[in-house]
């Protein structure tokens, strides 16, 4: 009974601390934007007083921010379409169809997980150059939804995996086809699968950074994350305005994120059980 108290305070211990050092930093910034830099150099962390509005609405006036914004919601959207709609074919073509070399290539889509995008950094800018997809939301895009495609497919495959064979058997005699069957039956009952690896995806294309570097020179082609350090190099000297920035241009991942995280949850699940 000792040992289980015990272990059962260490477990709110650890979760106090993980809280804190993911919520501070956060609330740090959003707090930030709220204060003037006189207040901020006089007491870093402590609460605005008086509240300051001024900044955020300086940033929500600004039309490089709500561009920056746009770029960014742009090349995330066909990021996770372009990921999710290859990751579904592909999780299901692992999954249903029995062919030479299918474990083989769902290892070679599992090792894509350790491959880093540092290390594709020099190759990846010569062929997006060579292919004239700099300064193209596409040439961002594409690559972005590449590198999602094998936690895609990792969560996917196991997921349609558990679906049961007698469906599939039962819309054949129904007259289905094997495409019939994944557009109308296995997609929707993949759902919360797909929501996982939809949000996984918009997220890790929102929050890319070199990616976008690399690729973009216009900053009217710049995305948030680049924006971010556009902003904080012109206004260095007004931290307080750089914290609204940065407050604002975190909303829509995490609003996103918090508004799908059961869905999250249920799809990891379900791929894990299968």
């Amino acid at each position: 009974m000792r040992s289980r108290r015990f272990g059962m305070a260490t477990g709110y211990l650890a979760a106090i601390v993980v809280l804190g050092v993911t919520v501070v930093p956060l609330l740090f910034v959003v707090f930030g934007g709220f204060r003037t830099n006189a207040q901020i150099n006089s007491d870093p962390a402590g609460l605005p007083g008086p509240w300051v509005t001024d900044n955020y609405a300086s940033v929500l006036g600004s039309s490089a921010f709500w561009t920056f914004l746009g770029n960014s919601a742009l090349i995330a959207v066909i990021a996770t379409a372009v990921a999710v709609g290859l990751g579904s074919m592909a999780g299901f073509a692992l999954s249903r169809y029995q062919f030479k070399g299918r474990e083989a290539l769902y290892t070679l889509f599992t090792l894509g997980l350790l491959f880093p995008l540092t290390v594709a950094t020099l190759p990846l800018y010569l062929w997006l150059r060579q292919l004239g997809m700099l300064e193209s939301f596409w040439g961002v895009a594409i690559p972005e939804a590449a590198f999602s495609l094998p936690v895609t497919i990792v969560i996917l495959r196991p997921f349609m995996h558990a679906i049961p064979g007698e469906l599939e058997d039962a819309a054949v005699l129904d007259g289905a086809t094997r495409l019939g069957f994944f557009w109308r039956i296995l997609l929707p009952l993949s759902t919360p699968a797909l929501t996982t690896v939809a949000v996984l995806a918009f997220v890790t294309s929102w929050n890319a950074y070199l990616l976008p570097l690399l690729v973009f020179n216009d900053s009217a082609h710049f995305t948030l994350p680049l924006g971010v350090a556009t902003f904080q190099s012109q206004y260095s000297q007004d931290t307080a305005r750089v914290l609204a920035f940065t407050a604002l241009s975190m909303i829509p991942a995490l609003a996103f994120f918090v508004l799908a995280e059961r869905r999250i949850v249920g799809g990891l699940t379900g791929s894990v059980k299968g």
